[in-house]
């Protein structure tokens, strides 16, 4: 099958969207399936064979951070050059009422269009304001997926129609089978995300950790991503801040490593979110979770049972809940075990085999409209010519 896949967020600047696409792309392509990516991207960016680069991306307000994304005539143009050299069976576009690349697409696309929707946003007026603009892009699509029954609500109200829920995917085994550091060892909470974006939380667990660190004098934070770490421990009393660790941007290797060798790690995130990619990385390598009782983390998370959750934007109830499970190795233990059975929903060889599923549908849905048309055209023609 040729499949294109439309990312709209740059691929320079990672982030759960660029990684599931990716992890997707990758999958079909182990299987023996010709794909291409369509993504943003810098000039100097180094890509993976399969992703072909839409030009340059500008930094946008969305959905409660600043994305990357790419709009305008040129990109408009390279869309139409792309589907027309990949000749696809089907493309799927990621989301699609985001003003970049999907949007475009959808637009420019004939043919079978599977649509994914990642967004959880249930007070969204943009989108509201925005949908007389979008509808005429929207039913062109065949089939509508959401990572999550909150981005599949966020759709239903605000766009109308409904999807099939298939969540982002993770390869377990890769996680799962990382070698821990040592120097990551030892009474060791984690954190992996953006800095200076807010809404990950970080401020949020930085408030906590006096508490933490009172209780658990040993104790060491390490923080893997980019931004500002002078601003980050900024709030910390100035004896604190070398229990702080930052490890800047780690690949998918170290980051496998980092997940496998802490102790506990705390996803402090405070809104926005429709999934929760790091819980299941963080599942799949073993790690004890501890997140914010957000919906999308809490459905992750088994409700509960397969890592635990605190009051969301509450450092008390982070740092409580924090040293309560580094003082209980038998509870940590037991929250490795649920969620290492848990995370095997999230492995692509159930995720892609999904996804494939759909692109199966709509591709045969289109073959056999195709066929009726044939059929009507030549039974016309043949009533034609007997007229005559």
């Amino acid at each position: 099958m040729r499949i294109g896949i439309v990312c709209p967020y740059s691929w320079d600047v990672p982030g759960g969207v660029q990684f599931h696409i990716r992890d997707l792309a990758e999958y079909f392509i182990r299987l023996g399936h010709d794909v291409s990516v369509l993504a943003p991207a810098d000039d100097d960016t180094p890509l993976p064979p399969y992703v072909v680069s839409a030009g340059r991306a500008v930094p946008v307000p969305y959905n409660g951070s600043v994305a990357r994304l790419n709009f305008g005539f040129l990109s408009a143009a390279r869309v139409r050059r792309w589907l027309h050299e990949g000749a696809f069976d089907v493309v799927h576009i990621h989301e699609p009422t985001s003003p970049s690349l999907g949007l475009l697409t959808c637009w420019a696309a004939e043919g079978p269009i599977v649509a994914t929707f990642h967004t959880s946003n249930p007070r969204s007026r943009a989108m509201i304001a925005a949908y007389a603009i979008l509808q005429a892009a929207l039913e062109k699509i065949s089939a509508r997926i959401a990572v999550s029954e909150y981005a599949r609500r966020t759709l239903v109200e605000h766009l109308g129609g409904d999807a099939v829920v298939i969540p982002n995917g993770v390869d377990v085994d890769f996680f799962a089978k990382a070698e821990p550091r040592p120097e990551w060892q030892g009474d060791t909470i984690g954190f992996i995300g953006r800095i200076d974006e807010p809404r990950k939380g970080l401020p949020v667990l930085m408030k906590a950790l006096p508490k933490i660190l009172a209780a658990r004098p040993e104790a060491r934070l390490l923080v893997a991503g980019r931004g500002d770490e002078k601003e980050a421990v900024e709030s910390l009393p100035r004896e604190l801040r070398p229990r702080v660790e930052f490890l800047g941007m780690v690949s998918d290797e170290d980051k496998a490593r980092f997940l496998r060798s802490v102790d506990l790690y705390v996803a402090p995130n405070t809104g926005g979110e429709s999934f929760g990619i790091i819980l299941v990385e963080a599942m799949s390598a073993g790690a004890p979770v501890l997140a914010s009782d957000l919906d999308a983390f809490a459905q992750v998370l088994d409700r509960g049972a397969a890592g635990e959750l605190f009051a969301n934007e509450d450092a008390d109830a982070l740092a409580d809940a924090a040293v309560r499970l580094l003082d209980d190795p038998g509870r940590r233990a037991e929250l490795r075990e649920r969620g290492s059975a848990h995370v095997r929903r999230f492995d692509w060889s159930t995720v892609g085999a999904d996804i494939l599923s759909v692109y199966e549908t709509v591709t045969a849905g289109a073959a056999a409209v195709a066929a009726d048309d044939r059929a009507t055209g030549l039974r016309a023609r043949l009533g034609l010519a007997r007229d005559q």
